[in-house]
């Protein structure tokens, strides 16, 4: 298991912290997402034998929070 701290600067409410979390949630490897609208990060635990954190990085960016790297 890996963990990753990705900074979105466009989450700006739980709202979109609840969309990531949604569409993060469903892809394999996956074990735990979760947003902070004021520091502008997503933090997530996953297998990267399963999805790697590329996986990650689109999916958030086709809900329209693209990771600044």
């Amino acid at each position: 298991m890996e963990r990753a701290t990705l900074e979105a600067p466009d989450i700006s409410c739980d709202h979109c912290v609840q969309t990531i979390k949604t569409s993060v949630e469903k892809l394999p490897g996956v074990q735990f997402i979760s947003g902070d609208p004021d520091g502008k990060q997503v933090v997530v635990e996953y297998d990267p034998g399963q999805t790697p954190l590329g996986g990650i990085e689109a999916a958030l960016e086709e809900e329209g929070y693209p990771v600044k790297k």
